[in-house]
């Protein structure tokens, strides 16, 4: 029982710290709370969070088969990429036009919760994240091979990414309560913190720093 509640909190405890830096899925989430409400900012939250879920229960049991995919990999870097400019650009687009109060790649009918599905299922990133954490998990013996021990790894790894997006969801409504400011203000903040990511990201497939290329360090 002790090792199970060990590695539930090491999964909680990593995830929730790999959600804090700025990311593409946990800015989009604090964008969608600060435009439409906090309710759509979790549904998008919970959406994203469960794919990460289906990454890791994956990559524990098919490593092998995943390694091999570079080729796949490099396509879903770029198109993570295109996603950020994307959303960077539809920021700063909706701050420019009195007719657009929110991000014109967010506003749209899809559910938040099946939009987070979609930004997640496309964002690589994660993968040899939880590679490498995993790895070390097995090494040290806190993370066992088994069902249960991956089951509560992964129900931790949940609820640290949630942790940690609430954070982004509730802090950015709040800080936009506090400060009154507009709606374009906000939009125009947004979409220079899409911008930094974006060329983060850029600057880390270019130096062959991404996804595709840590997996085969591992």
């Amino acid at each position: 029982m002790a090792g199970i509640i060990r590695v539930f909190f090491w999964g909680l405890l990593v995830s929730f710290l790999g959600s804090l830096p700025l990311g593409t899925l946990n800015v989009a989430a604090m964008q969608i709370s600060i435009s439409e409400s906090i309710l759509h900012g979790i549904y998008f939250s919970l959406g994203s969070l469960l794919v990460e879920m289906i990454y890791v229960r994956i990559s524990l049991v098919g490593i092998n088969w995943i390694r091999k995919q570079k080729v796949l990999f490099k396509w879903m870097e770029w198109i993570a990429l295109a996603i950020v400019v994307a959303l960077a650009l539809g920021s700063f687009i909706a701050a420019a036009s009195p007719h657009h109060e929110k991000n014109v790649m967010l506003d749209n009918q899809v559910h938040r919760f099946l939009l987070g599905i979609m930004l997640s299922a496309i964002n690589p990133v994660q993968i040899p994240f939880w590679f490498g954490w995993s790895t070390v998990l097995f090494t040290k013996k806190i993370l066992i091979p088994t069902n249960t021990y991956y089951n509560i790894y992964i129900v931790g790894i949940g609820l640290g990414t949630l942790m940690g997006n609430l954070i982004f969801i509730f802090g950015g409504r709040i800080v936009a309560d506090k400060l009154s400011a507009s709606q374009s203000l906000m939009n125009l903040i947004i979409g220079g913190v899409f911008t930094i990511t974006a060329i983060i990201f850029l600057v880390k497939i270019l130096i062959h720093k991404d996804a595709a290329d840590k997996l085969e360090t591992m």
